[in-house]
């Protein structure tokens, strides 16, 4: 799956400049103007890269990296800042804030898409992966193959985009629309009953062997694959 990356710009023509490259670079690219509408599309759907402007009207971007910060689920959310300041106190400052990196403007669309993947590779090491491994369980993204230790696991191609999502990001619960948006996508109309009845024939693939549980059902929430439900008494659960 690609990357997604939401640019938090208020400057329209650089707005799209940045979609543009990050797309043709293989990310998925969302877009917001100010601080308000940033924070309003990571609580519909939490991207793996936020690019924050300095300077944004209303909420700057450092007030806007603070809120995150302070959050449980963004709290460890990679960000970017890019501004025009280029003093070392202003760079600190926004470090200190709990920016991952910073840019300064005027930049470089091929540095800064290295600077994004290279803060993706350092907090999301499976971005960089071509095998991705939980527990006994492997997920080859090259051969496109899955396997059980040495069972193979036979997957529909959504059964393995949806494991892959949680593959990506082990003990993270992901809500039934954060994975409809994830894995069927926004535009497709299905239920949310789909991901319920998915997530069941998943779960009867993988554990097909009689091996123990890796996904949890978190009532009333969602799903994770979860290492802490693997204990030897936990078994498939239709």
């Amino acid at each position: 799956m690609k990357p997604l990356v939401l640019v938090v710009e208020d400057e329209a023509a650089l707005q799209q400049l940045l979609a543009y490259n990050l797309e043709r670079a293989g990310f998925a690219v969302e877009q917001a103007f100010d601080g308000d509408e940033a924070l309003t599309l990571i609580a519909e759907r939490t991207p793996d890269l936020v690019l924050l402007d300095w300077m944004l009207p209303w909420t700057s971007g450092l007030e806007l990296c603070r809120q995150l910060r302070r959050k449980q689920a963004t709290a460890n959310l990679p960000i970017i800042m890019l501004t025009a300041r280029t003093e070392e106190p202003d760079r600190l400052q926004g470090l200190d804030t709990g920016a991952d990196d910073y840019i300064t403007k005027p930049f470089s669309i091929d540095e800064l898409i290295a600077r994004v993947r290279a803060v993706l590779r350092r907090v999301r090491p499976a971005f960089a992966a071509e095998v991705l491994r939980f527990a006994d369980l492997t997920m080859d993204l090259a051969a496109h193959r899955v396997a059980r230790g040495a069972r193979e696991v036979h997957l529909s191609p959504t059964e393995f985009r949806l494991l892959r999502q949680l593959l990506e990001s082990p003990g993270r619960v992901f809500s039934r629309d954060q994975l409809l948006d994830l894995v069927w996508g926004r535009d497709q109309e299905v239920e949310l009953r789909t991901v319920d009845a998915t997530i069941r024939r998943l779960r009867r693939a993988l554990n097909a062997g009689g091996e123990i549980d890796l996904l949890r059902t978190v009532r009333a929430t969602g799903y994770a694959l979860d290492f802490a439900t693997a204990t030897p008494d936990r078994r498939c659960e239709a």
